[in-house]
């Protein structure tokens, strides 16, 4: 069996584990696996189920769904078509067959702009908002992106391919097939085809100077960029040409920046002045050597990982102004990164550039000490069996693109076995997914509904500012009680699936919202739901799942009744006001819901806990790390800090007891100050001795 037979095997027994999971039909899990790939590649900002299926004057249409409201995602409609099968073989489609998926999905499009056929769908269905959404805002509508996701492997290719304007709207196409999807999904290759040929496609080569010696780590190049070709390469490319964290920080930021807008309005000649320009790195380059110098001909995978609000302004910029543009040039700062180093090179080349809008990298990128240390306790804390279990396992963070994959595709056939028993596929979640549960557990439902990208920028920054020095928060506690959201999230799911009165669609805000409304009431009383319990059985008892069943019947309420004037439910639902309509929504839980609360003293006790385990431990080790150094070294240090002064009289009598071992033995308090004392000097430049070692193993 060949890697991509195996791969097609796999991916579609996950979407129908999936479906069985969730209680959805296979297409429906089909788009929700898929989408998430295409918000995470930068081909849509968001992704929003809007099916619908049907004839108009004899034509066959049909959508899956769609890239969010326009007029949040750069006046950029995204339609999106599902073509999904189940087959034992690997089907194989060719361009006719991708053509008449195209016309289906044209047709709703256009269709879409009639009155006639917007009466005909039932108003409250997911295909009437979708309708009614396109137009009323098809005035702003600038591009339409079409994008087909298919399980079968396409013959040809297309990317980004332009179709005849519509109204004076640019039109693309982009096709997402097998082959695209099992690169995504395993290696991370999510723009391998991403090939700016600057020679052929944008008017020319660009200037370059080399700026990294032969022999150097990286290739290295200074360049200058005309602001015309660069807006033109991203009114190709879009989002896709920002690498991720910079995409998230533009979604985090919204608007073009003013500042830029102006200068390239009134200074366009200090343009080049007055902006810091662009940090970009490539996977590999073609360079051309000419009279005047090397030219820049072709880039594999070009990433602006600084200089974001700079690429995206001169975009606009092209619509409103686009004689400036002439007078523009944008220097750029190019590294060649192999994508193997890519994870650990590119986040410090975004973190240490400038720019005009600096890039918080740490509240982006997959190597933030928040997310390592997510990942660690997924590979060593134990989840209880459980009443259903009947052996403890692990739960997988995948903390960078394909390391599932990775870590299972590596193994023997019988070391895999043993790696899906400790790690079932059912227990693998993202990035994504926990800031997901976290925000729904801050009462935060509307962000949630925004869309995974958009919800992951607003947790981060929170992070962020959560983190502190050591992320003291987020322990053994924090994981295992944030593992419990998880379970309590999917199992909300199915509860909405199963639930008589679940209408269809809107699966996604109903239990975001229902979740949220069940802390909200549990906090309105002072009390929290107990986690430690879910944690403790790997499931939802009884009472449980009967109040999360009513606030999601309370929540579909809510979203699928909007106020007058509102016709599309998926925007409603990331509206803060409909947030605050379920929440101040009066609901008897009736005394099944004291059953699931625990009071906020019994819920910290673990948590003080925790902490007197770590005070102790750090104590142990910090007696064991003193007498190890010996007396010699703490000498040695009390020598090189009483020159330089650097002691208090109280430290210098701590590190002196320290000095005197074993006539004179400090106390686990003077051992725990004299390790803080040792770490501070550190990083003020002490360093040991060459034979500290050798007293360690003297001692």
């Amino acid at each position: 069996m060949t890697e991509m037979e195996e791969f097609h095997q796999q991916f579609i027994a996950d979407i129908q584990g999936d479906a069985d999971a969730l209680g959805l039909i296979t297409v429906e899990a089909f788009f929700e696996k898929t989408t998430e790939i295409l918000t995470e590649a930068g081909e849509i900002d968001e992704a929003n189920r809007a099916y619908y299926e049907g004839t108009y004057f004899r034509g066959n249409l049909k959508v899956d769904g769609y890239g969010g409201d326009p007029r949040d995602n750069d006046n950029i409609l995204s339609l999106i078509l599902c073509d999904f099968s189940i087959n034992n073989e690997i089907r194989v489609v060719n361009k006719d067959h991708v053509q008449k998926l195209q016309q289906r999905i044209y047709r709703f499009l256009v269709s879409s702009l009639k009155r006639e056929f917007r009466d005909q769908i039932e108003e409250t269905s997911a295909g009437y908002g979708l309708a009614d959404l396109i137009s009323t805002t098809w005035a702003t509508i600038e591009k339409i992106k079409l994008i087909i996701v298919t399980n079968a492997l396409f013959i040809s290719r297309s990317d980004a391919d332009p179709l005849e304007a519509m109204s004076g709207k640019q039109v693309t196409l982009s096709v997402w097939d097998l082959k695209r999807l099992k690169q995504f999904l395993e290696q991370g290759q999510v723009r391998a085809d991403l090939l700016i040929d600057f020679e052929n496609d944008y008017g020319g080569g660009v200037p370059v100077l080399k700026a990294s010696e032969s022999g150097s780590a990286l290739e290295s190049y200074l360049a200058v960029i005309p602001g015309a070709q660069l807006s033109n390469i991203y009114d190709k490319w879009g989002p896709r040409l920002l690498e991720a964290n910079v995409r998230s920080f533009l979604q985090a930021r919204g608007k073009v920046n003013i500042g830029i807008r102006n200068t390239i309005r009134d200074e366009p000649h200090m343009f080049f002045s007055y902006n810091n320009g662009l940090s970009a790195t490539a996977d590999s380059v073609e360079l051309a050597r000419t009279e005047s110098g090397l030219r820049l001909v072709r880039a594999n995978n070009l990433q602006i990982v600084n200089g974001g609000q700079t690429t995206a302004s001169l975009n606009a910029a092209r619509k409103l102004f686009p004689e400036q543009l002439d007078q523009i040039h944008v220097q750029m700062k190019l590294t060649i990164v192999p994508r193997e180093q890519s994870e650990v090179v590119v986040p410090k080349i975004s973190e240490y550039a400038n720019s005009q809008n600096k890039v918080n990298a740490a509240d982006f990128f997959a190597n933030h000490p928040f997310h390592i240390r997510v990942e660690e306790f997924s590979r060593k804390i134990l989840s209880p069996a459980g009443q259903n279990g009947y052996r403890e396992t692990k739960w997988f963070y995948e903390r960078a693109r394909g390391q599932f994959s990775d870590e299972r595709g590596r193994r023997s056939p019988a070391e895999r076995k043993k790696f899906d028993a400790e790690f079932p596929r059912s227990q693998f979640f993202t990035k994504t997914d926990l800031a997901k549960y976290e925000n729904t557990f801050e009462c935060k439902p509307h962000i949630v509904s925004l869309g995974a990208q958009k919800n992951f920028t607003e947790f981060a920054r929170n992070i962020g500012k959560n983190w502190g020095k050591d992320g003291t928060p987020f322990d053994v506690v924090w994981y295992k009680r944030m593992i419990a959201k998880a379970i309590l999230f999917r199992a909300m799911e199915k509860i909405v699936s199963d639930a008589e009165w679940y209408e269809g669609g809107y699966r996604s805000n109903i239990v975001t919202f229902g979740i949220a409304k069940v802390v909200h009431e549990a906090k309105e009383r002072n009390m929290l739901i107990d986690l430690d319990s879910v944690w403790k059985n790997q499931q939802l008892f009884s009472e449980m799942k009967w109040v999360f069943q009513q606030a999601g019947s309370k929540a579909q309420h809510i979203l699928t009744n909007p106020p007058v004037g509102i016709r599309n439910i998926t925007e409603w639902a990331k509206k803060e006001l409909c947030w605050k309509y379920l929440s101040e929504l009066k609901t008897d839980f009736s005394n099944k819901f004291d059953r699931i609360l625990i009071s906020r003293e019994l819920a910290s006790e673990p948590i003080k806990d925790a902490k007197s385990e770590k005070a102790m431990n750090k104590s142990v080790n910090a007696e064991i790390q003193v007498h190890r150094l010996g007396a010699n070294f703490w000498s040695n240090l009390e020598l090189w800090a009483r020159d330089k002064e650097l002691l208090t009289p109280r430290e210098v009598g701590i590190i002196g007891d320290c000095a005197a071992i074993p006539r004179k033995m400090p106390s686990e308090k003077q051992c725990a100050i004299a390790i803080d004392i040792l770490n501070r000097l550190r990083e003020l430049g002490f360093s040991e001795p060459d034979d500290v070692s050798e007293q360690h193993n003297h001692y």
